[in-house]
């Protein structure tokens, strides 16, 4: 009677060990578990749970096809597959049963599945062989200040691919700005009083996101996007209360500019200037402003940002643009 040989397959991007429970049983029915190498992730995660495997050693896809389907002429055989997927081997496999009057049954079984984002751990992986011992002189030879334009210029290259409506291109644009977050966060790993690393990157952010949607996360209510608009705003100004020492970014904003990255081109930071003052209710006493923009007269006109084309012009005084060091222009503060 015909034996049985299983293919058994599985994500290299997930922990060996977490398997279907029919890979499992599979696994525990069979007669014999056949592995490439002993440091095969999912062999060795099989050895520690106490099953047998015998490792074949590096060979050939044909040869090892041979083997593999005479061994399960009269007996279930589970091959476990490699970390690199084992190129060539069910090709070879379909090609040595085809010949035998009686071959085994195969079959090739899937034990783990890439989860939406497994790809980011690839992205990881070739970021971390690139700046490693080895890897490319260009990137090992980088600074977060030197990948500062990359970072620019990928942004705006992905917001004209957006403009463009071209998918292919945003997909790959903002592939390429996801490289700057991996880069830098790579490159972060190596300073020498205060590395971080993308880990706790996204666990920032993945903090924030649930801080500032109780809504979603918690037991707060905002049944429209203007009330989740103004608990984001309250969160923020609580977090940026409890923070000390940290100038940029969230920190907080005594005057209408401060935490304006003075990069940000001039229509974007005019708007953000803007939605500041109209969160103010269009005071301006609450702020600590320089002398200058307590003074500023205010030529505002009674439409909403949301209401079309014409916006409120900006309050005079508050920004005025200067050249920038690129031959561009950029705001600089009043």
């Amino acid at each position: 009677m015909p034996g049985r040989l299983t293919l058994l397959i599985g994500s290299p991007r997930i922990a060996p060990g977490l398997l279907t429970r029919a890979a499992w049983r599979t696994l525990e029915d069979a007669d014999a578990l056949l592995a490439r190498d002993p440091d095969e992730p999912l062999a060795e995660a099989l050895v520690e749970a106490g099953m047998p495997v015998t490792h074949l050693g590096a060979v050939a896809p044909p040869e090892l096809a041979r083997t593999l389907v005479g061994d399960a002429a009269s007996r279930t055989v589970v091959w476990v597959g490699s970390a690199d997927g084992d190129p060539g081997l069910t090709d070879a496999v379909a090609s040595e049963v085809s010949r035998l009057p009686e071959p085994p049954e195969v079959e090739v079984l899937v034990g783990s599945w890439d989860v939406p984002g497994s790809r980011l751990l690839d992205l990881v992986a070739v970021m971390d062989r690139l700046r490693s011992p080895g890897g490319c002189p260009w990137d090992a030879e980088q600074t977060q200040e030197s990948l500062v334009k990359y970072l620019l210029e990928e942004a705006h290259e992905a917001a004209e691919a957006i403009e463009s409506g071209d998918r292919d291109h945003i997909r790959e644009e903002l592939g390429d700005v996801l490289l700057q977050v991996a880069f830098q966060s790579r490159v972060a790993q190596e300073h020498p009083a205060q590395p971080f690393d993308i880990d706790d990157v996204a666990g920032g952010i993945v903090d924030k996101l649930v801080r500032r949607h109780p809504h979603v996360f918690a037991d707060a209510d905002a049944s429209s996007p203007e009330e989740v608009e103004r608990a984001w705003e309250q969160i923020k100004a609580q977090e940026r209360a409890a923070k000390a020492g940290h100038t940029g970014g969230e920190a907080g904003h005594e005057s209408l500019l401060h935490g304006i990255p003075r990069s940000l081109p001039s229509l974007l930071a005019a708007e953000k200037v803007l939605a500041r003052w109209e969160r103010t209710g269009g005071d301006l006493a609450g702020l600590v402003a320089p002398p200058d923009l307590r003074r500023a007269r205010l030529r505002l006109r009674p439409r909403p940002r949301h209401a079309g084309p014409r916006r409120p012009r900006v309050p005079t005084g508050c920004v005025r643009r200067g050249p920038a060091p690129t031959g561009g222009s950029r705001l600089r503060r009043a």
